[in-house]
């Protein structure tokens, strides 16, 4: 009752939120214009006003039939390939011809001498029995039946021929380079020093690469690290170098 007043007796309207403008592009009438130009006229209903022919071009007889080529003479080309002609109705056929041929004794001697037919070779890949050709499976080496089977192809063949002629250019070379003596060989002492050394050298650098720290949270840590690597790297690919090869020329033209 204390909440009573007589400002509560009408109830009053509420009044509704005011709507906010609405958004509206600045480039809204550049775009409308610009879709107004690129439209293309009439693209539905048709051309405005419908271009009409030139009363002089009319359509004439038979204009729209169909030409076809002309007419050309037939001539068969096996006339000498004839069948035989038809016999006429007063011709009679040749009548009581018999043979002493025994059928049923030439068919057991033929049967009897016959090489009995080979089955084809078949295989059954599912529980309920479907049968497939083998042949044609891909199961079985067919390509040992080629006829160039077993032989080199022929791009190997050339290959080869051309590694030999790279080959004998390059003794050449060698000999020619030899004989002005701009080239001196390695002997297999010096090649065993050379290549015992550089495996020594790997061998001390790995173990320093190997009392690294882990963390290299440093640029001298790490341009230490990867100068190490790089030297490294640079040892086994001349280590792997003098290995594949047995015969080393050296020059002093370098």
């Amino acid at each position: 009752m204390d909440d009573e007043s007589i400002y509560g007796l009408i109830p009053l309207q509420p009044n509704p939120p005011a709507k906010s403008q609405r958004y509206k592009s600045v480039f809204h009438d550049a775009v409308r214009d610009e879709v107004k130009l690129s439209k293309a006229q009439s693209k539905t209903m048709g051309a405005a006003k419908v271009p009409l022919d030139d009363p002089k071009n009319f359509l004439k007889k038979r204009q729209n039939e169909p030409k076809f080529p002309e007419k050309k003479s037939f001539s068969r080309t096996n006339v000498d390939q004839k069948k035989p002609a038809v016999p006429k109705r007063d011709e009679k056929p040749v009548m009581g011809i018999k043979s002493n041929k025994n059928f049923v004794h030439t068919n057991a001697v033929d049967t009897i001498m016959s090489v009995a037919r080979k089955p084809e070779p078949r295989y059954v890949d599912t529980s309920g029995g479907t049968i497939n050709n083998l042949n044609s499976s891909g199961l079985v080496p067919s390509f040992t039946k080629k006829e160039d089977y077993g032989t080199v192809p022929k791009y190997l063949v050339k290959r080869k021929a051309l590694n030999e002629e790279n080959h004998e250019a390059f003794q050449n070379y060698l000999k020619e380079q030899r004989e002005r003596g701009a080239l001196c060989k390695i002997s297999d002492e010096e090649r065993e020093t050379i290549l015992s050394g550089l495996k020594k050298n790997w061998s001390e650098l790995h173990l320093q690469y190997q009392g690294l720290s882990v963390v290299t949270d440093t640029a001298p840590k790490k341009a230490r690290k990867e100068r190490m690597e790089a030297e490294m790297k640079q040892l086994e690919k001349d280590i792997d170098t003098i290995e594949k090869h047995r015969v080393i020329f050296v020059t002093d033209s370098f």
